[in-house]
């Protein structure tokens, strides 16, 4: 054990870590690992250093982290695992645009789809909305968007078109 001690000290790592295990009943449908099949319990683990603070508030700032990880895989699936270049300023240009991307997407999600769309990973929206075959066409000082009447998502593409067209024009 001291040479463990020793080895955390020299890597620069605490030397006191707290493991939390949390157990939950999983929801209806999920799939579980052959360790929790056994009773049929989902488990959570995370590590902290964090010397003092409540249990329940340890885990609710662990949850949040685990939000903005998933934003960064979100980031990820937009664009940003692939840069284009060796070249600082394409790559920088790449970032931007997969960042703008993110956000658009998050944006999306936020103000105008609603049930699993809301919440959806951004691989399942391109193939649901973004890549659809639809036109925007203007006539008569309106603007329309046609849909083919076979897409099985063309109430939610209509609906969130509805609701971003009524977003009332800045200043």
């Amino acid at each position: 054990m001291a040479e463990l001690t020793g080895l955390l000290a020299l890597t620069g790592w605490p030397q006191t870590m707290r493991v939390i295990v949390r157990r939950e009943r999983p929801h209806p449908g999920a799939q579980l690992s052959l360790f929790e099949e056994r009773d049929g319990w989902r488990y959570t683990a995370f590590v902290t250093n964090t010397k003092a603070g409540a249990l329940q508030s340890l885990e609710v700032r662990h949850r949040a982290h685990a939000r903005v990880e998933d934003r960064i895989r979100c980031a990820k699936d937009t664009g940003l695992r692939r840069l284009p270049s060796r070249e600082f300023a394409i790559n920088q240009a790449w970032c931007v645009a997969a960042a703008i991307a993110a956000d658009l997407i998050a944006w999306l999600q936020i103000h105008a789809l609603d049930d699993d769309l809301a919440r959806a990973e951004p691989k399942r929206l391109r193939y649901r909305l973004l890549h659809t075959a639809a036109r925007l066409t203007h006539g008569q000082r309106r603007r329309r968007l046609r849909i083919p009447a076979t897409w099985p998502w063309a109430e939610q593409l209509s609906a969130a078109f509805t609701r971003i067209a009524a977003i009332p024009a800045p200043g």
